[in-house]
């Protein structure tokens, strides 16, 4: 299945194989990547709904667990378990904003059993709980990408959002990325943001854009401490790019945060590809009480278990 651009809408009752066929004609990776890996994904896309144990998926590609996890995880940079939570994931933000499927059937429909630990963790990872993710800004603030589905809201929209991102923290520092747009690309509206996750699925601690940009330098402000994620989408228009060049592009790079010296990274953009563990984060806020103490006691828990 997948995530269809909220603002076309979508039917309850899909065909799970659509998803499956889309899938045998997207783009290969830039890099060579092993069979056993892609066919693995493929697995993965075809069945995420099932239990899928890792020993699983070694099976099915006829290779050792061990070497599985090695090579699956040097292709798309997260361990096959990261990677099919990642998908399960997309699917139940996918159902929520285009679907009209009680949160009951989500839960069934992307390989979960139990409402209450699918909630839990959902919010967890969110920062809100499935039934606010259902509202309006959620979509209409919605960056995704996959291997099938592209997303960047109006960078009106991505200014608007500024001030009420649900998972900015205060920061004082400021990061430089430098962006390279691969060869033959189109200006683009870009958005960078920095994440705490490599597989993000809240929204960014700090982030900014630009309109119309081709390979450009940007600068964050207000970014906290530490090292984070620097995940940088852009999109070149299928309107105004020239014939070839690529209509949205990615680029992924690691920054460690400091007050003692400039902060700087470089980011070289390139096409979504298979192997890429699908993003779909919202900038909208919509934290109520109720979903802040759901937080609070998962850390509180996480910390009592460390």
């Amino acid at each position: 299945m997948i995530l269809r651009s909220v603002t076309s809408g979508g039917a309850d009752g899909e065909d799970s194989s659509a998803g499956v066929e889309r899938y045998r004609h997207v783009r290969a990776p830039e890099q060579p990547v092993q069979p056993a890996v892609l066919r693995a994904i493929e697995m993965i896309l075809e069945r995420y709904f099932e239990p899928i144990t890792l020993s699983a998926l070694a099976s099915e590609v006829f290779v050792s667990p061990f070497h599985f996890s090695r090579i699956f995880a040097k292709a798309t940079g997260v361990t096959p378990g990261r990677f099919l939570t990642a998908v399960r994931l997309f699917e139940a933000k996918r159902l929520l904003l285009t679907t009209s499927l009680t949160v009951s059937d989500i839960v069934c429909s992307v390989g979960y059993s139990s409402v209450g630990t699918f909630t839990s963790r959902f919010v967890r990872a969110v920062g809100m709980t499935p039934t606010e993710y259902r509202e309006p800004e959620v979509g209409e603030l919605l960056v995704a990408h996959s291997a099938y589905f592209r997303r960047l809201p109006a960078l009106r929209s991505l200014r608007e959002a500024g001030s009420t991102c649900a998972s900015l923290q205060d920061g004082n520092e400021r990061l430089a990325v430098r962006l390279q747009f691969p060869n033959g690309a189109a200006p683009a509206n870009v958005l960078v943001g920095v994440f705490a996750d490599s597989v993000p699925q809240s929204g960014p601690v700090a982030f900014g854009g630009l309109a119309d940009a081709e390979s450009a330098d940007l600068t964050i402000h207000g970014v906290p401490e530490g090292t984070w994620t620097v995940i940088a989408v852009a999109d070149h228009g299928a309107g105004r790019r020239p014939a070839g060049g690529p209509a949205f592009t990615i680029g992924t790079a690691t920054a460690t945060v400091t007050p003692f010296e400039p902060s700087e990274v470089a980011i070289r953009l390139r096409p979504p590809a298979l192997t890429d563990p699908p993003i779909a984060i919202t900038l909208a806020s919509r934290r109520t009480p109720g979903s802040q103490q759901m937080l609070a006691a998962s850390r509180a828990h996480l910390r009592a278990v460390a």
